[in-house]
């Protein structure tokens, strides 16, 4: 991409905070630079994902364990739990993608969820601006799809709409309702959303095999990982690059 006229900037070396024991740093994307979403679609493609306005990709010293992760929405087939946490919570589920914005309802569901899953996190005490910038950027598609059970707020999936994609920016929840699987849910809602919107992918971000955090992302199959520079599909059964933890729970699904 830097070749094609995007001038790229090394951050700062820094603890990982996902790997104990690794120096991480990441690749910016010129803030100067004018995105648009079409732009984005094709940094994407290539690795980078955004944090508020600021687009980047992993550029660690000694380690490169980060994969851009993408669901292909068309061949995707839910694992039989994936089936089961659906059915479950079907009764009464609204999904609704709304225009991203500042919302106080949504705000204070994401300070709760905070609370009780990132306490210690440098987010967790921000406010109404630091959550702004986070979430939301001014050259960006964004909506937020909000998931209700019978009116009930039960989670809010942030999700960046591009040419060809979806991209899962965050997801937030209930923490009171944990038990209903609701990031499960956002993922299955943000495929369909796609499915409806004639959308080849959504991206996931990143998965780490030997982070639990990340771990989950790999139950999605097929998946496709970008492996030096091309996207490798797995299929349900299959190894992911850099070693699996993914096919533990259900066998692969036997019908769509």
């Amino acid at each position: 991409m830097a070749g094609r006229g995007i001038a790229l900037y090394r951050g700062t070396d820094q603890a990982c905070p996902y790997l104990a024991g690794q120096t991480a740093a990441s690749a910016f994307v010129d803030p100067a630079l004018s995105l648009t979403p079409a732009i984005y679609a094709r940094l994407l493609a290539h690795g980078f994902r955004r944090s508020g306005s600021f687009v980047y990709r992993p550029l660690c010293p000694d380690c490169a364990e980060c994969r851009a992760v993408r669901i292909p929405v068309d061949a995707f087939q839910p694992r039989r739990s994936h089936r089961r946490a659906w059915r479950a919570s079907a009764p009464g589920l609204d999904v609704d993608p709304r225009p991203a914005a500042f919302d106080d309802q949504h705000f204070a569901l994401y300070r709760r969820y905070l609370a009780a899953r990132h306490p210690a996190g440098e987010m967790a005490g921000g406010g109404a601006d630091d959550y702004c910038r986070f979430l939301l950027t001014d050259w960006g598609e964004t909506v937020c799809v909000e998931l209700r059970s019978d009116g009930r707020l039960l989670g809010v999936a942030v999700t960046d709409v591009v040419p060809g994609a979806l991209s899962a920016v965050y997801t937030f929840f209930d923490p009171s309702q944990q038990g209903r699987s609701p990031g499960v849910l956002a993922i299955l809602a943000q495929v369909e959303l796609a499915r409806r919107w004639n959308l080849r992918h959504l991206y996931l971000g990143y998965w780490i095999a030997d982070c639990r955090k990340m771990r989950y992302k790999s139950d999605y199959r097929p998946l496709e990982v970008l492996v030096d520079a091309a996207w490798r599909r797995v299929g349900p059964g299959e190894p992911m690059p850099g070693g699996d933890r993914a096919s533990r729970a259900d066998p692969p699904p036997s019908a769509p």
